[in-house]
């Protein structure tokens, strides 16, 4: 019997292409992808008892204190739901920016997964205030209302906004004065530190944050991300992560390889650089299409996303070249993400198009 061996494709799609569309879209950092293949070989033992997720433990003390305590995981929706129900009872509820990712983009996870009752509050930018917390933190003790126990704040928020250290510090004295825990949805905490300059204890551990949702898949990784819980009074058996990670199946056998990859980023300044870069394109795409007759930007541009309003026509006819998704289809105000990945040529190839296309409208 002969035996032949099948060629795969090594290449399936073009490898030059960037778009801006989604930060999710680009591939894993060569530095991550380096990890993974210096973790694989031998046997470690499963389910988180590995060399990899204890070094993680210590690398998360440093950055975010002595004490805490990360939970590698999947994705951010799982991080999310994990963090959330580790805070609350059966009974809980989460106030939330009304742009909020737990609220907009991940398809109820928190009601239908996690129990919760989601509280939105309207805001302009995407950031709660503690006045505006207020718009739904009432009814406690009435038994006729899910309990407003926790505030979930996006950093950087879904509309690429950055919170400061002040502004966070007033929501968790605000929060904690009404004996409420604070959760933060840390998808893209790495471009709020690069945006802000500081360190992630910072705007996190140091002004009272509770648990965080530590962000990697946007930021150069594969299916890596992480609880960390900072509230040192939050034991073990209160937030019960060991089991609810298991649960809400989040639960790694092979974890060493989500973990090599949250080493790769955060062991060091992976992190920082790639995000710093992604937060730099998104500086020099504003500068760019900011002066054209026919762009409006529309928020602050903090982070790695731009948000302008243009001519759906021209929006389509730029989307032939370059994916990026409707923001709000009926005002024409649309998204462009910039990642780890993004080069200025990209950027400028971008703006040229735009012009080109604005000239000919």
């Amino acid at each position: 019997m002969t035996s032949t061996t099948q060629s795969l494709p090594t290449n399936l799609h073009d490898r030059e292409s960037r778009g801006f569309a989604s930060d999710n879209y680009a591939g894993l950092h060569p530095e991550v992808l380096e990890a993974l293949a210096a973790a694989n070989g031998g046997h470690e033992i499963s389910y988180g008892e590995d060399h990899y997720t204890a070094r993680l433990q210590a690398v998360v003390g440093e950055l975010f204190g002595e004490g805490a305590t990360a939970w590698p995981v999947f994705n951010g929706t799982g991080a999310n739901v994990l963090a959330l129900q580790a805070m609350l009872p059966r009974w809980g509820a989460v106030v939330c920016a009304d742009t909020a990712h737990i609220q907009t983009d991940e398809n109820a996870a928190p009601e239908r997964v996690g129990g919760l009752k989601l509280l939105t509050v309207p805001t302009p930018d995407g950031k709660l205030t503690p006045e505006l917390i207020d718009a739904q933190a009432w009814g406690f003790g009435d038994e006729h209302r899910a309990q407003p126990l926790a505030v979930s704040i996006t950093q950087t928020s879904e509309l690429g906004t950055c919170y400061t250290p002040e502004e966070i510090r007033a929501i968790t004295t605000h929060a904690h004065g009404l004996g409420m825990r604070v959760h933060l949805d840390g998808a893209r905490i790495a471009n709020a530190a690069a945006s802000l300059g500081g360190s992630l204890a910072s705007f996190t551990s140091d002004v009272g944050v509770d648990i965080v949702s530590l962000g990697a898949t946007k930021n150069g990784a594969l299916a890596a991300e992480a609880v960390v819980v900072l509230d040192h009074s939050l034991t073990a058996e209160q937030h019960g992560l060991v089991y609810l990670r298991k649960l809400n199946m989040q639960l790694a056998s092979k974890m060493r390889f989500i973990s090599a990859q949250l080493l790769a980023l955060y062991d060091g300044d992976l992190w920082l650089r790639s995000a710093g870069h992604a937060n730099e394109m998104a500086q020099r795409l504003a500068s760019g299409v900011g002066p054209l007759d026919g762009v409006t930007i529309t928020q602050a541009v903090q982070a790695n996303a731009v948000f302008a309003v243009l001519d759906r026509d021209v929006a389509n006819a730029l989307r032939e070249r370059f994916r990026f998704y409707d923001w709000n289809p009926a005002t024409g105000e649309v998204r462009w993400m910039c990642s780890w990945d993004t080069t200025a040529s990209d950027v400028d190839a971008f703006v040229a198009e735009l012009k080109r296309l604005l000239a000919l409208a």
